[in-house]
C-alpha cells in the first residue's frame, strides 16, 4: 500500500492527535480496510477501560468526519488487540 503525502500528513497528525489525548494508545500500523481499498484503517493498541474505549471511538469519529469531509479521504481509528 502507498500513501500519498498529505495522507501520511493526516495520519501522521491523527497518531499524534490520539495517543496525546490518550496516553495509553499506541500506533501499530495503517492498512486498508477490507471492505474498501480506498479506505484506510489506523490501527492503534486497544484500550481495555470500556468507558475510555467509547470515548476514543467518539473523538476518533469526529477527527475521521473532518478529514473525510475537507480532504475527501476515508480513515478510521481502529483498535487492536
Amino acid at each position: 500500500m502507498r500513501l500519498n503525502f498529505k495522507q501520511q500528513e493526516l495520519i501522521d497528525n491523527l497518531v499524534h492527535t490520539v495517543e496525546s489525548k490518550f496516553p495509553g494508545v499506541k500506533f501499530v500500523d495503517v492498512t486498508e480496510s477490507p471492505e474498501d481499498p480506498d479506505d484506510l484503517w489506523v490501527n492503534v493498541t486497544k484500550i481495555k477501560d470500556s468507558d475510555k474505549l467509547m470515548e476514543l471511538f467518539d473523538y476518533c469519529s469526529e477527527m475521521s468526519a473532518d478529514i473525510l469531509m475537507n480532504y475527501g479521504y476515508h480513515m478510521l481509528v481502529m483498535p487492536v488487540k
